[in-house]
């Protein structure tokens, strides 16, 4: 009697046990890349031994509403002289979370990484050439140093500045600056923007 009287317990506790074991598992978050409202590009000349001289000049594009999700980013144009060698330091900025986002990419350096293309540094004419300089020597793009051409075959240009996250970086071609078939290395873009360019 007592026999029988345990039998629904044990089908309860082992019911309880297979329903438990059953249920789906969390999901996974993804990441949904970063939010970016703010690019500013700060431009220091650098003399024949690559010290810095001069006042570093800055350009900068804004989006309040974030610049990949924005209707209509404002761009500054960048104005830059034949002839020089500068070092470029991107900053980037979130206004809405007020955070910097330069630090999140150095923090994960080894997830993040700029790429320079467009007609001011695509292409046998192309009037800009790019070399990347991070300090930590991971190819990151935020420090690079950008040679302008003596006597480009034109004078304005467009600069178009990408940004991937989670790429494969060993990916063949990803450690060109100008790899213009980024898209192949994985990821997702976190900025895309085009600054005009001109040159003096």
């Amino acid at each position: 009697m007592k026999t029988i009287q345990k039998i629904p317990f044990y089908a309860l506790i082992v019911s309880l046990f297979v329903f438990t074991a059953c249920e789906p598992e969390e999901p996974v978050e993804e990441n949904d890349g970063e939010v970016i409202t703010d690019v500013t590009l700060n431009f220091t000349e650098l003399d024949a031994s690559g010290n810095p001289i001069g006042t570093p000049i800055s350009f900068k594009a804004s989006d309040p509403e974030g610049i990949e999700v924005g209707a209509s980013p404002v761009v500054q144009t960048v104005s830059l002289m034949k002839g020089k060698t500068y070092r470029l330091d991107i900053e980037v900025f979130n206004a809405i979370e007020n955070e910097d986002i330069t630090e999140e990419i150095l923090e994960e350096a080894d997830e993040h990484q700029f790429y320079f293309l467009g007609s001011a540094f695509v292409g046998s004419s192309a009037p800009l050439t790019y070399v990347y300089d991070d300090e930590s020597g991971e190819l990151i793009g935020v420090r690079g140093i950008v040679t302008v051409a003596s006597s480009p075959g034109f004078n304005n240009a467009q600069m178009r500045i990408v940004l991937r996250h989670d790429l494969d970086k060993n990916y063949p071609g990803a450690n060109n600056p100008n790899f213009e078939n980024f898209v192949m290395a994985g990821g997702e873009t976190d900025l895309d923007i085009t600054f005009p360019l001109v040159l003096n």
